[in-house]
């Protein structure tokens, strides 16, 4: 349990360029204590910039990470439709995406394409790598305002669809996305969470669910690009890879692809350019063992940088939030499969 909560200043954010902002914490080993004592004002500071850093807060596990989510007042989130299977530590705090080391994950909104997404995510360091690993944080409404007219316009009115095959080549299977096995409960989710499901007569599982790309934030209004339409697509996985995945399965049996929310295919260079956007807006710190990283999720897009040497990230997502509610009001789209 936090020992007394202290009501105190935040102290000044280091604002360097190019780097999140960072927050100094002298928690004296009360790590929750101080993040209580700070709750509001820190909170106020994420929904500003997109993202803090926490450095001094000496987190060591998965259950000091829980209990400063809870030590915010953020709600934890269960997740699903998870795109590759997480490692669960207990209390919502969850493995970070298992991705190879040598690789970048590219920028994203976590479970932008579910119905239900978190508000809030919580990265803890609890081992920091010999080099490399940063977790990049991109002003989610900056991107948008970057990106060329005619194609957020369009990305705007369409929507973007997310595909999926299940073909225990990469990424989770039906049971850990959707937390059952039983096809009949499968199915039921789906229809529940607008997504269309068919299965293969090998008893393969594909699926289809279009979403919104923009949306307000609740705290100001603010247009912001909101997606994993170029992490998800195709043309970012590794040359080799693509290749080797549309050989043995076929161009539209890819575990994973985006395409415009007419149907039609995103082209490589679209994919480029919204990551080279991402790019240009990227900040980063090393982490060092015991940081917090606090993101918020619907004004920040983030990344994981390629590493090298042990890295250990835990993630709680948090504070629920429904996007169908914060769709641009003047291209709101149907949350939909079709």
């Amino acid at each position: 349990m936090p020992s007394t909560t202290r009501i105190a200043p935040l102290p000044d954010l280091d604002r360097a360029p190019g780097r999140p902002p960072l927050l100094p914490a002298d928690s004296g080993g009360d790590a929750p204590g101080w993040i209580a004592g700070h709750r509001h004002a820190l909170r106020a500071a994420v929904t500003e910039h997109g993202a803090v850093l926490v450095r001094g807060l000496d987190l060591r596990d998965a259950s000091g990470t829980a209990a400063v989510r809870d030590a915010l007042g953020a709600l934890p989130l269960a997740e699903r439709e998870t795109f590759a299977a997480r490692e669960p530590y207990g209390d919502g705090v969850l493995s970070a995406t298992p991705w190879p080391s040598n690789q970048p994950m590219c920028m994203h909104h976590e479970l932008s394409y579910a119905l239900e997404v978190p508000g809030l995510m919580l990265f803890a360091c609890l081992r920091a790598p010999e080099r490399g690993g940063a977790t990049g944080v991109a002003d989610a409404a900056a991107v948008l305002d970057d990106l060329p007219l005619d194609l957020t316009t369009r990305f705007e009115r369409e929507g973007w669809l997310l595909t999926r095959s299940f073909n225990g080549e990469i990424g989770a299977g039906p049971a850990e996305a959707f937390g059952s096995e039983d096809r009949t409960a499968i199915e039921a989710y789906c229809r529940a969470n607008a997504i269309r499901a068919t299965w293969r007569p090998d008893g393969e599982l594909r699926t289809e669910q279009r979403r919104a790309a923009v949306l307000r934030h609740p705290a100001d209004g603010r247009r912001c690009w909101f997606n994993q339409i170029a992490f998800l697509n195709e043309w970012t996985l590794a040359p080799e890879i693509r290749a080797y995945l549309i050989e043995e399965y076929g161009a539209d049996g890819l575990p994973f692809n985006t395409r415009y929310g007419s149907g039609e295919p995103i082209s490589e260079d679209v994919v480029r350019l919204i990551n080279e956007v991402y790019e240009a807006h990227t900040e980063r710190r090393p982490w060092e063992t015991g940081d917090l990283l606090i993101v918020d999720n619907l004004r920040a897009a983030h990344s994981r940088e390629p590493y090298e040497g042990p890295r250990e990230v835990v993630v709680a997502p948090a504070d629920p939030v429904t996007p169908a509610d914060l769709t641009t009001r003047d291209t709101r789209i149907e949350m939909s499969a079709s």
